[in-house]
Protein backbone atom coordinates (compact mmCIF):
# COMPACT_ATOMS: atom_id res chain seq x y z
CA UNK A 1 0.00 0.00 0.00
CA UNK A 2 1.36 3.44 -1.00
CA UNK A 3 0.20 6.42 1.07
CA UNK A 4 -0.18 10.12 0.46
CA UNK A 5 -1.25 12.71 3.04
CA UNK A 6 -3.54 15.53 1.97
CA UNK A 7 -4.59 18.69 3.80
CA UNK A 8 -7.88 20.62 3.54
CA UNK A 9 -8.46 24.16 2.35
CA UNK A 10 -10.77 26.99 3.26
CA UNK A 11 -14.38 26.05 3.91
CA UNK A 12 -13.59 23.16 6.25
CA UNK A 13 -13.24 25.41 9.31
CA UNK A 14 -15.77 25.06 12.15
CA UNK A 15 -16.04 26.39 15.69
CA UNK A 16 -14.56 23.79 18.01
CA UNK A 17 -11.85 22.76 15.56
CA UNK A 18 -8.78 21.46 17.35
CA UNK A 19 -10.31 21.62 20.84
CA UNK A 20 -10.45 17.84 21.29
CA UNK A 21 -6.83 17.56 20.14
CA UNK A 22 -5.62 20.33 22.45
CA UNK A 23 -7.50 18.91 25.44
CA UNK A 24 -6.11 15.40 25.04
CA UNK A 25 -2.77 15.78 23.28
CA UNK A 26 -0.17 18.16 24.79
CA UNK A 27 1.81 18.02 21.55
CA UNK A 28 -1.20 19.42 19.68
CA UNK A 29 -1.73 22.11 22.31
CA UNK A 30 1.89 23.15 21.85
CA UNK A 31 1.35 23.56 18.08
CA UNK A 32 -1.58 25.89 18.72
CA UNK A 33 0.50 27.91 21.19
CA UNK A 34 3.31 28.23 18.65
CA UNK A 35 0.84 29.54 16.08
CA UNK A 36 -0.63 31.98 18.62
CA UNK A 37 2.86 33.28 19.41
CA UNK A 38 3.81 33.60 15.74
CA UNK A 39 0.69 35.66 15.01
CA UNK A 40 0.54 37.62 18.26
CA UNK A 41 -3.09 36.54 18.41
CA UNK A 42 -5.08 34.04 20.49
CA UNK A 43 -6.19 32.16 17.39
CA UNK A 44 -6.75 28.91 19.29
CA UNK A 45 -9.40 30.56 21.50
CA UNK A 46 -11.20 31.68 18.34
CA UNK A 47 -10.91 28.16 16.92
CA UNK A 48 -12.25 26.48 20.04
CA UNK A 49 -14.95 28.99 21.02
CA UNK A 50 -15.77 31.18 18.02
CA UNK A 51 -17.57 33.35 17.10
CA UNK A 52 -18.00 31.61 13.78
CA UNK A 53 -18.11 34.82 11.74
CA UNK A 54 -14.65 35.79 12.95
CA UNK A 55 -13.25 32.29 12.41
CA UNK A 56 -14.56 32.31 8.83
CA UNK A 57 -12.60 35.46 7.98
CA UNK A 58 -9.98 34.40 5.46
CA UNK A 59 -7.08 35.75 7.54
CA UNK A 60 -8.17 33.54 10.49
CA UNK A 61 -9.49 30.46 8.71
CA UNK A 62 -6.29 29.88 6.75
CA UNK A 63 -3.81 29.66 9.66
CA UNK A 64 -6.43 27.86 11.79
CA UNK A 65 -6.88 25.05 9.29
CA UNK A 66 -3.14 24.73 8.88
CA UNK A 67 -2.65 24.57 12.66
CA UNK A 68 -5.02 21.61 13.05
CA UNK A 69 -3.39 19.71 10.18
CA UNK A 70 0.11 20.27 11.59
CA UNK A 71 -1.06 19.35 15.11
CA UNK A 72 -2.35 15.99 13.89
CA UNK A 73 0.89 15.22 12.08
CA UNK A 74 3.02 16.30 15.08
CA UNK A 75 1.00 13.99 17.36
CA UNK A 76 1.56 11.12 14.94
CA UNK A 77 5.29 11.77 14.92
CA UNK A 78 5.97 12.58 18.57
CA UNK A 79 3.38 10.51 20.46
CA UNK A 80 3.19 7.51 18.16
CA UNK A 81 6.62 7.62 16.48
CA UNK A 82 5.11 7.57 12.99
CA UNK A 83 7.32 9.67 10.73
CA UNK A 84 5.97 11.14 7.50
CA UNK A 85 8.98 10.14 5.39
CA UNK A 86 8.72 6.52 6.55
CA UNK A 87 5.12 5.96 5.52
CA UNK A 88 4.19 8.49 2.82
CA UNK A 89 5.34 8.90 -0.76
CA UNK A 90 3.71 12.30 -1.39
CA UNK A 91 1.85 15.14 0.29
CA UNK A 92 -0.59 17.65 -1.19
CA UNK A 93 -2.99 20.29 0.02
CA UNK A 94 -5.99 22.07 -1.42
CA UNK A 95 -5.13 25.77 -1.86
CA UNK A 96 -3.97 26.92 1.61
CA UNK A 97 -3.58 23.21 2.40
CA UNK A 98 -0.45 23.27 0.24
CA UNK A 99 1.16 25.36 2.98
CA UNK A 100 0.17 22.68 5.51
CA UNK A 101 1.79 20.07 3.26
CA UNK A 102 4.99 22.09 3.05
CA UNK A 103 5.07 22.56 6.83
CA UNK A 104 4.62 18.90 7.76
CA UNK A 105 7.24 17.95 5.17
CA UNK A 106 9.75 20.32 6.83
CA UNK A 107 10.06 22.68 3.86
CA UNK A 108 8.74 25.71 5.79
CA UNK A 109 8.71 26.29 9.55
CA UNK A 110 5.43 26.40 11.44
CA UNK A 111 6.05 30.00 12.49
CA UNK A 112 6.76 31.16 8.95
CA UNK A 113 3.73 29.31 7.60
CA UNK A 114 1.41 30.87 10.18
CA UNK A 115 2.63 34.36 9.29
CA UNK A 116 2.47 33.69 5.55
CA UNK A 117 -1.09 32.42 5.75
CA UNK A 118 -2.21 35.37 7.86
CA UNK A 119 -0.73 37.69 5.24
CA UNK A 120 -2.17 35.60 2.40
CA UNK A 121 -5.66 35.90 3.84
CA UNK A 122 -5.34 39.64 4.40
CA UNK A 123 -3.81 40.21 0.95
CA UNK A 124 -6.55 38.23 -0.79
CA UNK A 125 -9.18 40.30 1.00
CA UNK A 126 -7.45 43.58 0.10
CA UNK A 127 -7.06 42.63 -3.57
CA UNK A 128 -10.73 43.02 -4.50
CA UNK A 129 -13.37 45.19 -2.77
CA UNK A 130 -16.17 43.22 -1.13
CA UNK A 131 -19.03 42.70 -3.58
CA UNK A 132 -16.94 43.13 -6.73
CA UNK A 133 -15.94 39.48 -7.06
CA UNK A 134 -17.63 36.13 -6.53
CA UNK A 135 -17.13 32.39 -6.76
CA UNK A 136 -19.62 29.71 -7.71
CA UNK A 137 -19.68 25.93 -7.79
CA UNK A 138 -20.92 24.38 -11.02
CA UNK A 139 -22.04 20.80 -10.50
CA UNK A 140 -22.60 18.19 -13.16
CA UNK A 141 -20.31 19.54 -15.88
CA UNK A 142 -16.80 18.39 -16.76
CA UNK A 143 -13.91 20.81 -16.53
CA UNK A 144 -13.60 21.46 -20.28
CA UNK A 145 -17.25 22.47 -20.51
CA UNK A 146 -16.94 24.76 -17.49
CA UNK A 147 -13.88 26.42 -19.04
CA UNK A 148 -15.95 27.16 -22.15
CA UNK A 149 -18.83 28.47 -20.04
CA UNK A 150 -16.49 30.79 -18.11
CA UNK A 151 -14.95 32.13 -21.31
CA UNK A 152 -18.39 32.82 -22.78
CA UNK A 153 -19.58 34.53 -19.60
CA UNK A 154 -16.57 36.84 -19.35
CA UNK A 155 -17.70 39.48 -21.86
CA UNK A 156 -14.72 41.68 -21.02
CA UNK A 157 -14.72 40.80 -17.32
CA UNK A 158 -12.78 38.11 -15.47
CA UNK A 159 -14.41 34.70 -15.21
CA UNK A 160 -12.30 31.58 -14.99
CA UNK A 161 -12.32 28.01 -13.73
CA UNK A 162 -10.59 28.34 -10.35
CA UNK A 163 -10.85 24.92 -8.69
CA UNK A 164 -11.01 21.68 -10.67
CA UNK A 165 -12.08 19.73 -7.59
CA UNK A 166 -13.51 16.46 -8.90
CA UNK A 167 -15.49 14.99 -11.75
CA UNK A 168 -18.52 17.24 -12.22
CA UNK A 169 -17.45 19.65 -9.48
CA UNK A 170 -15.71 22.79 -10.72
CA UNK A 171 -15.57 26.20 -9.05
CA UNK A 172 -15.43 29.41 -11.08
CA UNK A 173 -14.14 32.79 -9.92
CA UNK A 174 -14.11 36.38 -11.16
CA UNK A 175 -16.24 39.49 -11.38
CA UNK A 176 -19.62 38.94 -9.72
CA UNK A 177 -21.70 39.77 -12.79
CA UNK A 178 -19.64 37.46 -14.97
CA UNK A 179 -19.89 34.62 -12.47
CA UNK A 180 -23.67 35.08 -12.33
CA UNK A 181 -23.80 34.96 -16.15
CA UNK A 182 -21.77 31.77 -16.05
CA UNK A 183 -24.28 30.13 -13.68
CA UNK A 184 -27.07 30.80 -16.18
CA UNK A 185 -25.05 29.59 -19.16
CA UNK A 186 -24.04 26.46 -17.23
CA UNK A 187 -27.69 25.65 -16.55
CA UNK A 188 -28.38 25.93 -20.26
CA UNK A 189 -25.47 23.53 -20.86
CA UNK A 190 -26.99 20.96 -18.53
CA UNK A 191 -25.39 21.73 -15.17
CA UNK A 192 -27.16 19.97 -12.35
CA UNK A 193 -26.65 22.96 -10.10
CA UNK A 194 -24.90 26.30 -9.97
CA UNK A 195 -24.58 28.15 -6.71
CA UNK A 196 -22.72 31.19 -5.46
CA UNK A 197 -20.30 30.36 -2.64
CA UNK A 198 -20.21 32.29 0.65
CA UNK A 199 -16.70 33.67 0.18
CA UNK A 200 -15.41 37.18 0.71
CA UNK A 201 -13.18 37.36 -2.37
CA UNK A 202 -12.73 35.73 -5.81
CA UNK A 203 -9.80 33.40 -5.12
CA UNK A 204 -7.59 31.74 -7.75
CA UNK A 205 -8.30 34.12 -10.61
CA UNK A 206 -6.44 37.07 -12.19
CA UNK A 207 -8.23 39.54 -9.89
CA UNK A 208 -5.94 38.23 -7.15
CA UNK A 209 -2.80 39.62 -8.79
CA UNK A 210 -2.26 42.29 -6.09
CA UNK A 211 -2.28 39.50 -3.50
CA UNK A 212 0.15 37.47 -5.60
CA UNK A 213 2.50 40.46 -5.65
CA UNK A 214 2.36 40.73 -1.85
CA UNK A 215 3.02 37.02 -1.47
CA UNK A 216 5.94 37.17 -3.89
CA UNK A 217 7.60 39.75 -1.66
CA UNK A 218 6.89 37.80 1.53
CA UNK A 219 8.03 34.47 0.08
CA UNK A 220 11.22 36.01 -1.27
CA UNK A 221 12.29 36.56 2.33
CA UNK A 222 11.17 33.14 3.57
CA UNK A 223 13.50 30.17 3.94
CA UNK A 224 12.18 27.18 2.01
CA UNK A 225 13.94 23.81 2.17
CA UNK A 226 13.49 20.66 0.11
CA UNK A 227 10.51 18.75 1.55
CA UNK A 228 11.21 15.33 3.05
CA UNK A 229 8.65 13.90 0.63
CA UNK A 230 7.61 15.47 -2.70
CA UNK A 231 4.70 17.91 -2.67
CA UNK A 232 2.14 17.65 -5.46
CA UNK A 233 1.69 21.33 -6.32
CA UNK A 234 -1.73 22.82 -7.02
CA UNK A 235 -0.79 24.66 -10.18
CA UNK A 236 1.25 21.88 -11.83
CA UNK A 237 -0.44 18.75 -10.45
CA UNK A 238 3.09 17.31 -10.35
CA UNK A 239 5.65 16.40 -7.67
CA UNK A 240 7.90 19.28 -6.63
CA UNK A 241 10.97 19.26 -4.40
CA UNK A 242 13.08 22.22 -5.51
CA UNK A 243 12.79 25.14 -3.03
CA UNK A 244 13.00 27.87 -5.68
CA UNK A 245 10.38 26.14 -7.79
CA UNK A 246 8.12 25.71 -4.75
CA UNK A 247 8.43 29.43 -3.96
CA UNK A 248 7.54 30.33 -7.55
CA UNK A 249 4.52 28.02 -7.53
CA UNK A 250 3.17 29.39 -4.25
CA UNK A 251 3.06 32.82 -5.87
CA UNK A 252 1.42 31.43 -9.01
CA UNK A 253 -1.12 29.57 -6.88
CA UNK A 254 -2.75 32.83 -5.73
CA UNK A 255 -4.07 33.58 -9.23
CA UNK A 256 -3.79 30.07 -10.69
CA UNK A 257 -6.17 27.15 -10.86
CA UNK A 258 -6.22 24.51 -8.14
CA UNK A 259 -5.78 21.35 -10.20
CA UNK A 260 -7.01 19.00 -7.49
CA UNK A 261 -8.62 16.37 -9.71
CA UNK A 262 -5.44 16.12 -11.76
CA UNK A 263 -3.33 16.02 -8.60
CA UNK A 264 -5.20 12.98 -7.29
CA UNK A 265 -4.96 11.27 -10.68
CA UNK A 266 -1.23 12.02 -10.78
CA UNK A 267 -0.73 10.44 -7.37
CA UNK A 268 -2.64 7.37 -8.51
CA UNK A 269 -0.48 7.23 -11.64
CA UNK A 270 2.58 7.35 -9.37
CA UNK A 271 1.31 4.36 -7.40
CA UNK A 272 -0.64 5.93 -4.53
CA UNK A 273 -3.64 3.82 -3.56
CA UNK A 274 -4.51 5.30 -0.16
CA UNK A 275 -5.01 8.96 0.72
CA UNK A 276 -5.06 10.12 4.34
CA UNK A 277 -6.70 13.50 5.01
CA UNK A 278 -5.27 15.14 8.12
CA UNK A 279 -7.26 18.10 9.35
CA UNK A 280 -10.72 19.47 9.91
CA UNK A 281 -13.53 17.84 7.89
CA UNK A 282 -13.66 15.09 5.28
CA UNK A 283 -14.10 17.10 2.09
CA UNK A 284 -10.98 15.81 0.37
CA UNK A 285 -11.78 12.17 1.13
CA UNK A 286 -15.11 12.65 -0.59
CA UNK A 287 -13.39 14.13 -3.63
CA UNK A 288 -10.93 11.24 -3.82
CA UNK A 289 -13.75 8.74 -4.05
CA UNK A 290 -15.30 10.72 -6.90
CA UNK A 291 -12.04 11.14 -8.78
CA UNK A 292 -10.49 7.67 -8.62
CA UNK A 293 -12.21 4.46 -7.60
CA UNK A 294 -8.82 2.75 -7.29
CA UNK A 295 -7.95 4.90 -4.27
CA UNK A 296 -9.29 4.79 -0.74
CA UNK A 297 -9.55 7.73 1.63
CA UNK A 298 -9.20 8.00 5.39
CA UNK A 299 -9.84 11.06 7.58
CA UNK A 300 -7.78 11.87 10.69
CA UNK A 301 -9.47 14.42 12.94
CA UNK A 302 -9.78 13.17 16.51
CA UNK A 303 -7.30 11.67 18.97
CA UNK A 304 -9.04 8.31 18.45
CA UNK A 305 -8.57 8.60 14.67
CA UNK A 306 -4.87 9.27 15.11
CA UNK A 307 -4.34 6.40 17.55
CA UNK A 308 -6.23 3.91 15.36
CA UNK A 309 -4.26 4.97 12.28
CA UNK A 310 -0.93 4.70 14.09
CA UNK A 311 -1.78 1.20 15.31
CA UNK A 312 -2.83 0.14 11.79
CA UNK A 313 0.46 1.36 10.36
CA UNK A 314 2.49 -0.59 12.91
CA UNK A 315 0.45 -3.79 12.75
Amino acid sequence: MTLAFVFPGQGSQAVGMGADLAGNMPVAAQVFEEVNDALGQNLSKLMFEGPGDDLTLTCNAQPALMAVSVAIMRVLEKDFEVKLADIASYVAGHSLGEYSALTVSAAVTLEDTARLLKLRGEAMQRAVPVGVGAMAALLGLDFDVVAEVAAEAGQGEVCTAANDNANGQVVISGHKAAVERAIEIARERGARRGLLLPVSAPFHCPLMQPAADEMAEALAGTTILSPVVPVIANVTAAPETDPDRIRELLVAQVTGRVRWRESILKMNELGVDRVVEAGTGKVLCGMVRRICRDMTGLSLQSPADIEAFAKSIKS
